[in-house]
Formats: structure tokens, sequence, C-alpha cells
């Protein structure tokens, strides 16, 4: 049995996949947040194949908004280069402020549309 806060994420984990969903034309763009890392990767839901990822660790940042700023325009500048200009944002269960907020205005001031 898993404990209640984790039930709880992944059911709004579930809610929010089942909604959000990545073409070649407009891929997902999924974040995980860890305790030491911050990942973002654009998914190809329909091809099943990641167009681009990026870590906190690759960008060579801390796990802070900083960091999480550093990441969201290092993913655009890599989505640029891959040809892919809007994304679906899929906050994977997590709240929408702090890092994943900063990781997304980053994005998009990188030239992204969400």
């Amino acid at each position: 049995m898993l404990p209640q806060k984790l039930q709880q994420r992944l059911r709004r984990k579930r809610r929010i996949r089942s909604r959000v969903i990545g073409t070649a034309a407009r891929p997902r763009l999924s974040v995980h947040r860890s305790l030491t890392q911050l990942r973002a990767q654009l998914i190809d839901d329909d091809a099943k194949r990641t167009i681009a990822a990026v870590s906190t660790k690759e960008a060579k940042a801390k796990m802070t908004i900083e960091g999480a700023t550093k990441v969201g325009v290092l993913l655009a500048k890599k989505a640029k280069d891959a040809g892919v200009t809007a994304v679906v944002f899929d906050r994977n269960a997590y709240k929408y402020h702090g890092r994943v907020k900063a990781l997304a205005e980053a994005a998009r001031g990188g030239g992204l549309q969400f």
C-alpha cells in the first residue's frame, strides 16, 4: 500500500495525463522534479520518442529557481534546433509555482509557445 500523499500525487498525474497528449506538431513538455535534479523533456506520444531532454546536471545548475530558468532556456534552444515551436505543458502533478513555473516561463521566453 502506497502512502496517502503519494497516492494523491499519482491520482493528480493520471488526471493531467488523460488530457495532455503530445504530437509531432505539438510535443509534450514533461517536467520531473526530484530532490536533487530538475528534468524536462519534449515527448512525441504518437511516435513514443523523446525529441529533446535537459536536466540541471546537463545545464550545470543547482536545484533552485535560477537553475530551473537555465534548464528552461536550454530546453527552448534544443527545441528550436529540433524544429519545435509549440508545445503542450505537462507539469506532472506538481503545483505551478516555484521551480516548475520558472522553467515554464524561461521556455516561453526562449521562444516556445504553450
